[in-house]
C-alpha cells in the first residue's frame, strides 16, 4: 500500500506541472499537423502520416525521460526520500512508485497522436499490438529517466536529458529511415531499441503481422527489462550510500 501511496503523491506532482504536460501533449500534435501540411506539397513516402506517426510518438517519449528524471532528482535533493529510506520500502518499490505516474501520460499521449493522425487522413491497423510496442518503449524511456534521476542532480539531468532527447530523435529514425542514412548512424541506431520500436510500429500500423516484427519486439522487451532492473540496482546503490 505504501507503494501506491507514494505513486499517488508522485501523480499529483506530475500533474501539478501543466507546462510539462502541455509540452508533452502539444508537441506531437503540432509535429503531426506540420508534416501533414508538408506532405500535401511534397509527395514523398517519408512524409506519409502512417510512416511518421510512430516516430513522432517515440521521439516525444524522450521528454518523459527528462520529466521523470527531474521528479526523482528533486526528491533526492529534498528530505523526502531520506525520510522514506527509513520505511520498509524496497528499491523496486521506489522505482515502481516513480514509473507508474508516467505510464498513463505516455498512453494518453499515444492515443492523442493516433487520433490526430487518423483525423488528418492516416489509416492505422493492428492498433492493440502497436500500443503494446509503444507501452514497452515508454517503459524504456521512463526507466532511463529513473537511472538519470538516481545518479544525477536536477541541473545535471537537464543537460544530460537534452542530449538524450537529441540522440533519440537522431537515432530512432523518426524523420529519416536509418537504412537511408547508413554507416555509423544505422549501426548505432539499431544497437539501441528506439529504431526497432519505430520499425515495429510502422510495420504493424501499415498491416504487417506480429511475426514480421518479432525480432524487433524481442529487442524492445530485452531493453525494457534490462533498464528496469538497472534502475532498481542504481536506486539500491543510492539507498546503501544513504
Amino acid at each position: 500500500m505504501k507503494v501506491f501511496s507514494l505513486a499517488i503523491r508522485n501523480i499529483k506532482e506530475v500533474y501539478r506541472d501543466p507546462v510539462s504536460m502541455l509540452l508533452g501533449l502539444a508537441m506531437p500534435v503540432a509535429l503531426l499537423i506540420l508534416f501533414s501540411s508538408i506532405h500535401k506539397k511534397v509527395q514523398l513516402d517519408m512524409f506519409y502520416l502512417q510512416m511518421l506517426t510512430p516516430g513522432i510518438i517515440i521521439f516525444c517519449y524522450a521528454f518523459l525521460t527528462m520529466f521523470s528524471a527531474i521528479l526523482l532528482a528533486k526528491d533526492r535533493q529534498s528530505a523526502l526520500l531520506t525520510r522514506l529510506f527509513t520505511t520498509p520500502l524496497k528499491p523496486s518499490d521506489f522505482i515502481l512508485a516513480y514509473i507508474l505516474p508516467f505510464l498513463p501520460l505516455a498512453l494518453f499521449q499515444t492515443g492523442i497522436c493516433l487520433i490526430v493522425g487518423a483525423l488528418l487522413g492516416a489509416t492505422f491497423q493492428n492498433l492493440i499490438l502497436t500500443i503494446v510496442i509503444f507501452f514497452f518503449t515508454a517503459l524504456i524511456c521512463i526507466s532511463i529517466g529513473m537511472i538519470l534521476g538516481t545518479l544525477f542532480t536536477v541541473n545535471q539531468v537537464s543537460g544530460v536529458g537534452s542530449l538524450l532527447i537529441t540522440a533519440i530523435g537522431l537515432f530512432c529514425g523518426a524523420w529519416t529511415p536509418l537504412k537511408m542514412m547508413g554507416g555509423a548512424f544505422e549501426t548505432i541506431g539499431y544497437a539501441l531499441p528506439f529504431a526497432h520500436a519505430v520499425d515495429a510500429a510502422k510495420g504493424l500500423l501499415t498491416g504487417s503481422s506480429f511475426s514480421d516484427i518479432l525480432g524487433n519486439f524481442y529487442f524492445i522487451i530485452f531493453y525494457a527489462l534490462a533498464l528496469f532492473v538497472l534502475a532498481i540496482l542504481s536506486f539500491r546503490w543510492i539507498m546503501r550510500r544513504g
